[in-house]
């Protein structure tokens, strides 16, 4: 299993999430184009590879290992320094449809262990995607 990049372990972070409960919302997918496109940590990204990262992260959930493997490519290709940043993206894809899926909160608690994002941290990330998600 080669490395991936830090570009690629945030995408796979946040396709993971919205793969999560086996339905990818439209939500989700405008959500992760939007972020790959004004979220400062991809402006040296070339927003075109986004399909090819993509399909390259849900090849790998064909495999009976694929989460534990896509989990163990974006721990391995993340500083320190962007590992909050993966947890919040993954976050507010989670949240971009408006519901948490109880696969979707299991997903999350995942990636947080596997990244160690302390509890803290993690609670201050979800209340402030709970909070950009808001709808009347």
């Amino acid at each position: 299993m080669t490395g991936i990049s830090h570009h690629a372990a945030l995408i796979y972070a946040m396709v993971l999430a919205s793969a999560a409960d086996r339905e990818m919302t439209d939500a989700e997918l405008k959500r992760i184009g939007s972020i790959v496109e004004t979220v400062p940590v991809f402006y040296d990204y070339p927003a075109e590879a986004l399909p090819s990262t993509a399909a390259s992260c849900a090849d790998l959930l064909d495999d009976e290992n694929g989460l534990d493997m896509a989990l163990d490519l974006i721990e391995g290709a993340l500083p320190p320094k962007l590992r909050d940043t993966a947890y919040a993206l993954a976050c507010d894809i989670v949240a971009a449809d408006g519901e948490a899926h109880q696969e979707e909160l299991l997903y999350l608690e995942m990636l947080r262990h596997h990244l160690n994002v302390d509890r803290l941290s993690a609670a201050a990330i979800e209340r402030g995607a709970r909070a950009r998600f808001a709808t009347l």
